[in-house]
């Protein structure tokens, strides 16, 4: 296919050499020639650097510069051109002009695709003489190495574009999922779970960033914290999206922005390209922040609460294997530390329900960690000294096994992993219950879009639907927030016993339709 692509930016760019490596034939053209003369030797660097890792041959890298031709004029007769993708400012009024123009100049048969990653694919469609031949067509930065493409249709969109942008995408090696115009898509979207929940965390004062960041890499085994990803993308861009598909979905609680982000905008504490976020970057910045030392007692008597987490006897059973001194009476003796599992609900809650010593008991986040990290929360009531042994105790191991990194937060219904993974799923569940993409086209664009170990959905269900359930009503019923309120999707397969990740039976299955 003959595909023209506008804009020679860093998208642009990208694009050109994904299809071009795929054996299109790609024409480059931007409003400013100097961009395109810079993008095509920036693909050439991009294709000769393959060449020498040994990811393509000589001869293929020889044969895509040969297919990328530099156009002088984005507005030259086309009557050869099947697709145009667009990749210009992300600005509605510019995209519609160079379609405007683009529509006088080449066939009705091309096929016109936006890559937008936040503008109404419906809207821009609606400035065209025929709004049916435009697509959103969503890409990621890096285009060559971020596999996965949205194919959004508009409301005009004719049904026939969708299928079959989705079979060029997928020949050209990338994967291809189905979204719905909706704002920030699936991906943007999907991923305002987790620093929305984030920023949430940090404004109560459960935790600061670092250690925030710690838990979801060492427990939910991401490979970035949320403030280490806006940092990386830019504190501006990503309040932008949060503030956009919050009002987008008209104020929908579940993706309620944070009051700390405008302030450190507009003070330009945009992350790594302004030298200073969450974190601070640069020669001149500090090292990163240490975790404190354990100095507390590891040999102090530990008594495990029977909570109504079912993990209190893995964690007894665990703390058994690591040598530690665990009670095994039914109430906790006058000098041990007592730790309470909780899921969704609190430690306060524990100890006002079981009658536990306040100053000496402690929450354990009862999620199987992804790497050596438990978490350890403490109440408003806790004995500092008993908190340092606490935390000694539970850094304890078994015989050849590494250490655990203990956090230390503030006691919240369900601690920090267990509400950052809840608001995550949450998110996704909503996403499938509104019918914005499929179960499956939500997992693999999560996963592969926001290098997730695994897609929201499938993560739920590695829990189980039921538990997740059970997380989720505990939360909205100690907090009242609606923002953890179980989405349908969520109650009918935790009760029915059916995966999240399952799309079910509809109406239309029923009557052969």
């Amino acid at each position: 296919m003959r595909i023209r692509i506008v804009g020679a930016g860093a998208m642009g760019r990208g694009i050109a050499q994904w299809a071009a490596s795929a054996g299109h034939t790609v024409e480059l053209c931007d409003v400013r020639r100097e961009a395109v003369t810079a993008a095509v030797d920036f693909v050439r660097s991009m294709l000769e650097r393959a060449v020498d890792k040994g990811r393509m041959s000589a001869a293929d890298s020889a044969s895509a510069l040969e297919r990328l031709v530099a156009l002088d004029d984005p507005w030259a007769a086309g009557p050869d051109v099947g697709l145009v993708v667009e990749a210009v400012r992300e600005d509605l009024d510019t995209k519609a002009e160079v379609f405007g123009k683009l529509e006088q100049v080449l066939p009705a048969s091309t096929v016109f695709a936006t890559n937008t990653s936040s503008l109404s694919v419906t809207r821009l469609a609606a400035t065209l003489a025929d709004p049916s031949r435009l697509v959103g067509l969503h890409f990621f930065n890096p285009v060559p190495l971020m596999k996965i493409v949205e194919v959004v249709p508009g409301a005009a969109t004719r049904p026939d574009i969708p299928p079959a942008l989705t079979a060029l995408v997928e020949g050209c090696g990338h994967r291809a999922v189905t979204v719905a115009d909706t704002p920030g898509f699936l991906v943007n979207h999907a991923g305002r779970g987790l620093v929305t929940e984030a920023l949430a965390l940090l404004e109560e004062s459960v935790a600061g960033p670092s250690d925030i960041d710690r838990i979801a890499r060492d427990v939910l085994g991401l490979r970035m914290g949320p403030f280490e990803l806006m940092d990386l993308t830019g504190l501006d861009v990503t309040a932008a999206v949060i503030d956009s598909i919050w009002e987008g979905f008209r104020h929908e609680d579940r993706l309620r922005p944070s009051y700390l982000t405008p302030h450190r905008v507009t003070a330009g504490l945009h992350g790594r390209k302004t030298g200073r976020g969450w974190y601070a970057y640069g020669s001149d910045a500090p090292a990163s922040e240490a975790e404190p030392p354990v100095t507390g007692d590891a040999d102090r008597p530990v008594f495990v609460a029977q909570t109504a987490s079912p993990s209190a006897a893995a964690l007894r059973e665990a703390l058994v294997a690591a040598g530690a001194a665990v009670e095994t009476g039914s109430e906790p003796s006058g000098d041990s530390v007592v730790l309470a599992p909780v899921w969704g609900t609190t430690v306060a809650s524990a100890v006002a329900a079981l009658g536990l010593p306040a100053g000496r008991t402690f929450g354990v986040d009862p999620l199987p960690a992804a790497g050596r990290r438990r978490v350890l929360a403490v109440t408003p009531a806790a004995d500092p000294p008993a908190a340092r042994d606490a935390r000694a105790v539970l850094a304890r191991a078994a015989d050849g096994e590494e250490r655990y990194a203990v956090s230390v937060v503030r006691d919240t219904a369900g601690s920090v992993a267990q509400r950052l993974l809840a608001s995550v799923v949450s998110v996704a569940s909503a996403m499938a219950e509104r019918s914005l993409a499929s179960p499956a086209d939500i997992d693999l664009a999560v996963r592969i879009g926001l290098g997730y170990p695994v897609g929201p959905l499938s993560w739920g269900d590695r829990v189980g639907a039921a538990r997740m359930l059970e997380l989720q009503r505990a939360l909205y019923a100690t907090t009242g927030d609606p923002r953890y309120r179980p989405t349908r999707w969520l109650t009918e397969r935790g009760q029915l016993g059916l995966p999240l990740t399952a799309p079910g039976t509809s109406p239309a299955d029923c009557t052969g339709r």
